[in-house]
């Protein structure tokens, strides 16, 4: 068993020491006090050691990234159990609807999945200070005629999530326009209908702006028509009892993350939009390879060696990383060359993840034993394609999308299948019934063609330089051997074998 450092130790044991005191005041209060007052639910809280949340699988909610549990409302509510020295437990539920009810049960302490204030809810539930605005969107396909105002909408084919805050704007915009339809389905996301308009399978459909926010780059022919609302407020929702004590510990943590930047960093993590690859990126690239990749390329050379793959592969996927930046840090907290997770860098050994040798070194041992792992039947590119995509989304996410794409009767087997299948792990329709859930199933799928990208300009590169040294050599009236081996396809060779 591995030794945990004493600090941890200590740590843990404090923690454990303090629930049982507060366990012991609790049970002690209701013995010595019986007929004065019961624990509060934040002392329960506490002695339970346990908050359990409410929440939908999904893009602005939770869902499993390649390190475990990630996305917006995960990291608040991780964030609020943290201060209160409780473990966060999440509660998948389908629907908007199954929040709100089951909080009427004792076992439930909050819902956390992008709830808007509406006076409606707030007949059922508590609402604590927002942590969000949104305005509600109508979205249109680019290309179609642009609905301009509600009145447009009449006779077009809408489609919201039911029992949202959406559709029930929609039936306050119907007293005014009576001839105004549209459909509700309960199981599905709002990145599905962004989906859905991108694809032309609707005409339209009211999102938030800030899942559009996250969207636009993956379904850029899904266009906002027009603000259907004004401004609406996102906040957690707590069950409507005389005993307010968690929820007012909550209002104190959001005021406090409010204050000291927190909660900024959190929203710019999952709503920042980072910006394409287009022409200057890859004339950036080829300025790079002769500036930053010279002082990179031994350790790069090394670490092949050791774990039995191609350099120019661990160069170019450090550059997709990084950009070679050995100090660089991601909004997300992922740091160094490889942008190593701290919890990857610990199963890796890496103790200082901006240590440019030990980020290649522990970058390149977990692509290889991701790149292990990967079924012994799987050879060649498809291979390293595979793994790659595990490397970016997690293996388990990867085997979610080889098994939706047999059941579509495609090859699991062969990148250029699981790709199309992949950004299904974004819709509910198929995720629900995945082990892992929900997954930004696009971006595996752009992270594999831009590091393909890299690797064919690097290889081209050498491959070049070789060339030139052969030149020289018969210039110089030498004959050099050669080895074939280190020969590398040329960038026109988009599918080349990676000899591993």
């Amino acid at each position: 068993m591995a030794l945990m450092p004493a600090s941890t130790v200590y740590r843990a044991i404090a923690r454990q020491v303090l629930r049982l005191a507060v366990a012991t005041a609790v049970l002690g209060c209701s013995a010595l006090l019986v007929g004065s007052r019961s624990p509060s639910e934040l002392e329960r809280v506490l002695a339970q050691g346990e908050l359990n949340v409410l929440a939908r699988n999904g893009s602005t909610t939770y869902y499993v990234g390649k390190s475990g549990y990630t996305g917006f409302e995960y990291t608040l509510s991780k964030a609020f159990a943290k201060k209160l020295g409780v473990e966060l437990v999440i509660n998948k539920t389908d629907s908007l609807a199954d929040i709100l009810d089951s909080l009427e049960e004792p076992a439930y302490h909050l819902g956390a999945s992008g709830l808007t204030i509406t006076e409606q809810r707030s007949q059922q539930v508590m609402f604590s200070e927002p942590y969000m605005d949104v305005t509600q969107q109508v979205l249109y396909r680019r290309g179609q005629a642009r609905p301009k105002t509600p009145a447009d909408l009449i006779g077009k084919d809408i489609l919201v999530i039911a029992n949202s805050a959406h559709a029930d704007h929609l039936r306050t915009l119907k007293r005014h326009f009576p001839a105004l339809t549209w459909r509700e389905q309960a199981d599905i996301e709002m990145i599905d209908l962004i989906s859905m308009v991108n694809n032309g399978t609707i005409e339209h459909t009211i999102v938030d702006s800030n899942a559009f926010i996250v969207s636009q780059n993956t379904y850029p022919r899904a266009q906002v028509a027009f603000d259907v609302a004004g401004v609406q407020k996102l906040a957690w929702a707590f069950p409507k009892q005389k005993d307010m004590s968690l929820y007012k510990e909550a209002q104190k943590f959001f005021a406090e993350i409010k204050l000291n930047g927190q909660l900024q960093t959190i929203t710019e993590q999952y709503y920042s939009v980072e910006d394409n690859m287009n022409q200057g990126g890859a004339l950036l690239f080829a300025n790079r390879i002769e500036s930053r990749l010279p002082k990179w390329e031994p350790y790069l050379q090394d670490a092949a060696e050791q774990f039995d793959l191609e350099w120019s592969l661990l160069a170019a996927i450090s550059y997709q990383e990084s950009h070679w930046n050995a100090r660089a840090r991601s909004r997300t907290g992922v740091r160094g060359l490889m942008m190593l997770t701290q919890v990857t860098a610990k199963e890796m050994g890496v103790t200082n993840r901006l240590d440019p040798k030990q980020s290649i070194f522990g970058g390149s041992r977990y692509f290889r034993k991701i790149f292990d792992r990967i079924p012994k039947d799987i050879q060649g590119p498809d291979r390293v394609w595979l793994a790659l995509a595990a490397y970016n989304v997690g293996y388990g996410h990867l085997e979610d999308a080889r098994i939706i794409t047999e059941r579509m009767g495609d090859d699991p087997d062969k990148w250029s299948d699981v790709s199309e299948h992949l950004p299904k792990l974004a819709k509910r329709i198929y995720y629900k019934k995945t082990k892992h859930g929900y997954a930004r199933g696009w971006e595996p799928v752009k992270y594999v063609q831009n590091i393909r990208n890299y690797y064919n300009v690097l290889s081209w590169h050498e491959q070049m330089g070789q060339k030139q040294i052969i030149i020289a050599a018969r210039t110089a009236d030498e004959s050099p051997t050669f080895s074939p081996v280190t020969l590398k396809p040329t960038a026109s060779t988009s599918s080349a074998f990676i000899p591993l």
